[in-house]
């Protein structure tokens, strides 16, 4: 029996590392929460060159640090119980590695089994235009049970700020996960 609800969150080379910095903060902030984290090489070079952040703060953000190349963690195998994964951003380089069943690194895996099990995966891709390929492998992934979560913006709520933004697709990423987030406003009506 776990004991507390895991959720991977993967952090890859397209634009928007700040999104999933902040899903990991919110994600620190749950009770009975257990994160494990991995970060795609373009994912910490995206991360140095868009946030004020480091790599290692980042990693400090997470309960678990998987490296890219252990394809050995436990996270790589079906009977570690997790509840789900979240790619944020999802770079497509990403989204057609795990179309493909290509597993050659941890985040592939690990996508992979979430495919096998039947586990919640939650693909945040940030790409635009998006070309034939790239809408082939986000319906295909659709039709295989991945949850597909542009990182849209929202203005229902009045955004303030570019934090208000990513605090909103934040929200819309952890209630995949039935977790409550204080900073996200739902649409009222």
């Amino acid at each position: 029996m776990v004991d507390k609800k895991r959720i991977i969150v993967a952090i890859t080379g397209a634009s928007g590392a700040i999104i999933g910095i902040e899903v990991l903060k919110a994600l620190q902030t749950q009770e009975g929460i257990e994160t494990h984290l991995l970060i795609s090489n373009l994912g910490g070079t995206t991360i140095t060159q868009e946030t004020e952040f480091s790599i290692e703060q980042v990693e400090s953000l997470a309960d678990v640090y998987h490296p890219l190349k252990n394809l050995g963690a436990k996270i790589a195998s079906g009977s570690f119980a997790f509840s789900g994964m979240i790619i944020v951003p999802c770079s497509m380089k990403t989204l057609g590695g795990i179309a493909s069943g290509y597993s050659d690194n941890l985040i592939l895996r690990a996508a992979d089994v979430c495919l096998k099990e039947r586990r919640k995966l939650v693909l945040v891709p940030r790409e635009t235009p998006l070309n034939g390929i790239h809408l082939r492998n986000l319906t295909f992934l659709h039709d295989q049970g991945a949850v597909i979560l542009p990182a849209m913006l929202t203005f229902y709520h009045k955004p303030q700020s570019i934090e208000d933004l990513v605090h909103q697709l934040v929200g819309k990423i952890l209630s995949q996960f039935d977790i409550h987030y204080d900073k996200f406003r739902p649409w009222e009506g």
